[in-house]
């Protein structure tokens, strides 16, 4: 009989052990988080437009001979700077200046024969007078004299005209800019208005053609109409190479395939880093927004919820706000809903959170205000 007391003994003291154990176990307490954190802050906000544009020379000429020849001498060498008139291509001038000279000859042969001929008009015009000769005879004089005027004047517009031609044996550069390759070299032969021996395009200044949605081409009409649209150019990878300009061209019609409007901007480009055929990143100022709440991009946070930020509260903790973000701006992104200026919001360290976690930070920064 004892043996049962003995178990129910046992049994007793265990669940007094276990109980003993359980009020001596303390709940754990989380750690607070280290995250970094700054103050939102009230600021002017550039509007800005962002797209991707495509550098254009701002003039681009083919070269082409107008008459038929060989080439006699190149005065440039690929890839070389030009001046507007500078002397680029020579053709062989000699069959031109020959053609001068035969019209030249035959002009004077021609003023003989009409020198001869008003001073036989004037010779018959006396003889007329007394009767000698018929008044048949003078007109034929006459008319033969004629003849002979507008021959010479035909002589001369021929030698005007040849000249003009061997003027064309000279090449020269209408614009000032930058050459390309060169397609013809010397002894080959040319046709007037064939194939171009060459291209310049002229860089300084320079074109950036871009396309922005036609939603804002309202607010693109209305930053025109006030003054000079200002427009920034930076080329990919290339962070030194910002070029500032203005909008010198808006289309006249909306692409209805794209939905897309197209617009130019003008770069002065006396750095030269804007080169025909490059893609660039165009920025287009169209205003500022004062006053406009702004924190560092990185603290929006996205949920299936939406745009989220991490507040931190006077006494450590943290609360999920949901918030509407709008435009970014460089680092920053201006908050339209649910955060005001002063408010502290976590920038770092977001991934371990949840909301009334305890968090420790720093010391506190704040957006750089403009």
């Amino acid at each position: 009989m004892k043996q049962p007391s003995v178990i129910l003994s046992i049994v007793v003291l265990f669940f007094l052990c276990v109980s003993c154990s359980a009020k001596k176990e303390k709940p754990k307490v989380k750690p607070p988080v280290p995250v970094k954190v700054v103050q939102a802050v009230q600021k002017n906000v550039p509007i800005e437009v962002k797209a991707i544009g495509t550098i254009e020379a701002y003039t681009s000429v083919a070269i082409k001979a107008q008459v038929n020849g060989q080439i006699a001498k190149l005065h440039f060498s690929e890839g070389s700077n030009v001046e507007k008139g500078a002397l680029l291509i020579s053709i062989d001038p000699e069959p031109f200046q020959a053609t001068v000279s035969q019209f030249e000859a035959t002009l004077a042969k021609d003023q003989a024969q009409a020198k001869f001929a008003r001073e036989q008009v004037e010779r018959y015009a006396g003889l007329l007078k007394e009767g000698i000769v018929t008044r048949d005879q003078y007109e034929l004089l006459q008319s033969n004299a004629d003849s002979l005027a507008a021959t010479i004047a035909a002589d001369r517009a021929a030698i005007r005209n040849a000249k003009i031609q061997l003027g064309y044996c000279s090449i020269r550069s209408p614009i000032s800019g930058r050459t390309g390759t060169i397609a013809l070299q010397p002894g080959n032969l040319v046709k007037a208005n064939d194939l171009p021996i060459v291209t310049i395009n002229q860089i300084t200044p320079i074109y950036t053609t871009f396309a922005i949605p036609e939603k804002l081409l309202d607010e693109v009409k209305r930053a025109m109409a006030g003054n000079e649209l200002k427009i920034e150019a930076v080329i990919p990878n290339e962070p030194e190479s910002n070029e500032t300009g203005t909008i010198s061209f808006l289309d006249n019609a909306v692409n209805p395939a794209t939905g897309t409007i197209k617009l130019k901007g003008r770069f002065a480009n006396k750095s030269k880093k804007l080169w025909p055929g490059q893609f660039t990143d165009v920025v287009m100022t169209l205003g500022s927004r004062k006053k406009a709440v702004v924190v560092p991009t990185n603290a929006i946070q996205t949920s299936q919820q939406g745009q989220f930020v991490y507040v931190v509260k006077t006494d450590n903790s943290v609360d999920m706000r949901q918030v509407t973000a709008t435009m970014t701006v460089g680092e920053d992104t201006v908050v339209e809903k649910g955060l005001a200026a002063g408010e502290t919001v976590v920038v770092d360290g977001q991934l371990r959170l949840t909301p009334g976690a305890i968090v420790t930070t720093g010391e506190k920064q704040s957006v750089k205000g403009k």
